[in-house]
């Protein structure tokens, strides 16, 4: 009788056991959303969340470095490839957030598709107005086929919006009405 206690005892811290290190390795593994190398890191695109490297997305470069959110820190804007199973390969800006701990993830903004990027820039802008990421790219000309290779430079001015974890294009030269 005492060997059966002795083995059911057992048996339930075991479980016990078991069941307490999964919710820590789940915990770890979810933890606040952060990751330390932003080349695999969590984005979202068009509301669905992947990780580069896995499932057609991926790291593609263009970095910058910069404190884009405006709270110090020095954070990282690059560009991705999304291949979304059809013909194209769609390109997007992204930003890794620096929160000290590790890097938050942006939502990924749209640059095109099957473009030819060429370069990424970074600008400060005077206070309060933080900073914006600018990416030069070349494309096609509305008239030409998707196979046509891209041979119009283009350049896309976007500034990162902290309330929203998002990327916004800024219009430059707006003539529009203000109010």
């Amino acid at each position: 009788m005492k060997y059966l206690t002795y083995i059911v005892v057992a048996i339930v811290v075991l479980v016990a056991a078991f069941y307490a290190f999964n919710s820590y390795i789940y915990n770890e593994k979810q933890g606040d959303g952060l990751f330390t190398d932003y080349r695999s890191g969590v984005y979202q695109i068009g509301g669905e969340t992947v990780t580069l490297g896995v499932g057609g997305a991926t790291y593609f470069g263009n970095e910058i470095m910069g404190d884009i959110d405006g709270d110090g820190n020095e954070d990282v804007a690059f560009l991705i490839t999304h291949d979304g199973g059809g013909s194209g390969t769609f390109y997007y800006l992204v930003g890794a957030i620096n929160k000290g701990a590790g890097y938050l993830g942006t939502q990924a903004m749209l640059i095109g598709d099957r473009i030819a990027p060429q370069s990424t820039e970074f600008e400060k802008l005077p206070a309060p107005y933080g900073a914006r990421v600018i990416v030069n790219y070349a494309d096609r000309l509305p008239t030409d086929p998707m196979t046509a290779e891209p041979s119009v430079g283009k350049s896309i001015y976007a500034k990162y919006d902290p309330a929203t974890n998002a990327f916004g294009e800024v219009v430059q030269d707006f003539e529009g009405e203000s109010r």
